[in-house]
């Protein structure tokens, strides 16, 4: 085959904020036949401008980034006409649903090996998606309204009371932060931790973290 007919490279924007992580990444994917890195970002602003400014195949996508979820940009991210892969610690079906009803095409864990990634991308690039099969059946459900995912009753205050939860606020932090009474920050901690099916602020937060409620 000549050149000519050569396949054009899998273009990729890496987005991860820590530099390391990065390198490794952005070494094991330019290594790859057929992918090349056209551009790096550390931040959901940035991520944003950069695949306007260089229109990657794909955008491989750190989940969890300085200024806030990733999971908020992939719309954005889709409309430069990418593919999102996005990569993460904790694949739950929770997060995967949420990845796939933005408009993502796939969620690997952080943990996986190289080769696992270099595949995903040539397979997302493809029109294909990737999810872990043993996810596929809960994904389903909550997109379909069969299986609610936790956490889906909470109020914007309960939202808000949770975030804090989440930064190691106290219950009078908390409400200091809302503006509201002592007793009314506590109604508001146990509203959360019933609906979360918490028995404490510390497994509210776990669970929050492992359902994607937050990042």
């Amino acid at each position: 085959m000549s050149s000519a007919d050569e396949p054009s490279p899998v273009r990729v924007l890496l987005v991860e904020d820590h530099d390391m992580v990065a390198e490794a990444l952005q070494l094991a994917l330019d290594r790859a036949d057929g992918i090349t890195v056209v551009g790096r970002a550390r931040s959901r602003t940035e991520a944003v401008a950069d695949a306007r400014e260089h229109e990657p195949d794909v955008v491989v996508l750190d989940r969890r980034l300085a200024d806030g979820d990733a999971l908020g940009v992939i719309a954005e991210l889709g409309e430069s006409g990418a593919r999102v892969l996005v990569l993460t610690g904790d694949a739950t079906p929770s997060v995967a649903a949420q990845v796939a009803k933005a408009g993502g095409s796939g969620l690997l864990l952080k943990s996986s090996q190289l080769g696992v990634l270099e595949s995903a991308v040539r397979d997302v690039a493809a029109g294909g998606v990737v999810f872990d099969p043993e996810l596929l059946p809960e994904i389903f459900d909550r997109l379909s309204g069969r299986l609610p995912a936790r956490g889906a009753e909470l109020t914007a205050r309960e939202r808000e009371t949770l975030d804090l939860l989440a930064e190691g606020a106290t219950t009078e932090e908390i409400g200091e932060r809302l503006g509201v009474s002592r007793n009314t920050t506590r109604n508001h901690v146990q509203r959360v931790l019933e609906k979360l099916g918490a028995r404490s602020k510390l497994e509210a937060v776990a669970v929050a973290r492992r359902e994607g409620l937050i990042a």
